[in-house]
């Protein structure tokens, strides 16, 4: 499987921030728990699912659905 070179500093930027499940507790305050009940009810972005073991979250799609709470 080829994954694409990123050239241009546009292009990286494109791409944005990922955030593991230790990175969205801190950045958001809530506990693991409630963040996977949150995401089952569709009350929290969904993740990324990399591997059986990995899954990260769009750290923008993280920063809007906080701004929405404020």
């Amino acid at each position: 499987m080829l994954i694409p070179c990123l050239n241009s500093e546009k292009e990286k930027e494109h791409m944005g921030n990922f955030l593991r499940i230790k990175d969205v507790m801190k950045k958001t305050g809530i506990a693991k728990s409630t963040i996977w009940l949150w995401v089952s009810e569709s009350k929290f972005p969904k993740p990324i699912k990399l591997s059986p073991r990995i899954t990260i979250w769009e750290e923008e799609k993280i920063s809007a659905w906080m701004k929405e709470r404020l």
